[in-house]
């Protein structure tokens, strides 16, 4: 019969842990430790009769990473060179102390996302907002830009009205002007060349100009006619008319009779 030689061990069932003595270089062996068992050594001399120092694992599923198979892993751990996590599942909260840099494409699939950092760097020139499976005006309502201040400072678009709706005044930098299709519609000091319709209700100061509108009615200020010659007539709010010599006024050569008694 072949001689068999067998390490300090404890049979599955049995309580977990490490022995609490070994012999320097000593092995032991539980089965009942997590996974299928750890491997522990008695490492250093610690006093008479060869005790270790301190029993220590050194192998088995509970003591350190299997290949295969479901297993946690606690403490701090380093990496150096590249670590390959193609087709692995982060699932937990995982958080990261230093930097981190993906040099491919981050998807982000969840409901809020917080980006909680001072300067914010973006190299894409065209942010797209509200992309869902079926885009449409009602699903663009309300979105834009946030602004948070002592009371919200929005852009936004609004279905309703159709527009791009601020929440603020828009303060234009000297020399800049509001244009539409390419064209100037106002500036600091200039009405567009463009703008022939109006609802001005009231001007400043006309100092000098050509009107070349619509007659102006007496009710409006105007005369009402657009030739007038001689002295001048009017009546109620109709168009001034020209006076008719001994009609209107006397003649030059007319005479005043007092009459008789």
């Amino acid at each position: 019969m072949a001689n068999t030689i067998r390490i300090k061990r404890r049979a599955y069932g049995g309580s977990t842990g490490a022995p609490s003595s070994l012999e320097n270089a000593e092995l032991a062996y539980n089965e009942s430790d997590a996974g299928n068992g750890i491997l522990y050594y008695g490492f250093g001399t610690g006093g008479a009769g060869g005790s270790a120092t301190s029993i220590v694992a050194i192998g088995g599923d509970g003591a350190f990473v299997n290949l295969t198979g479901t297993q946690t892993v606690s403490g701090n751990k380093t990496f150096t060179g590249t670590v390959d996590l193609s087709g692995a599942t982060l699932s937990g909260n995982t958080t990261f102390g230093n930097n981190l840099t993906v040099t491919g494409d981050l998807t982000v699939n969840g409901t809020t996302t917080t980006i909680d950092t001072q300067t914010l760097d973006v190299k894409d020139k065209n942010i797209t907002l509200g992309d869902v499976a079926t885009p449409s005006d009602a699903t663009a309502d309300g979105g834009g830009i946030t602004l948070k201040g002592a009371t919200d400072k929005t852009f936004n678009w609004v279905d309703a009205t159709d527009s791009w709706t601020s929440s603020e005044h828009i303060d234009l930098a000297s020399g800049k002007e509001f244009k539409i299709a390419g064209t100037s519609v106002l500036s600091g000091s200039t009405l567009g060349s463009g703008v022939t319709a109006s609802s001005l209700t009231s001007v400043g100061t006309i100092t000098s100009g050509t009107w070349n509108g619509t007659t102006i009615t007496v009710a409006n200020g105007g005369t009402g006619a657009t030739t007038l010659t001689g002295i001048l007539k009017g009546n109620g709010t109709s168009a001034f008319t020209a006076a008719t010599e001994g009609t209107d006024y006397l003649s030059s050569n007319s005479e005043i009779d007092g009459g008789t008694f």
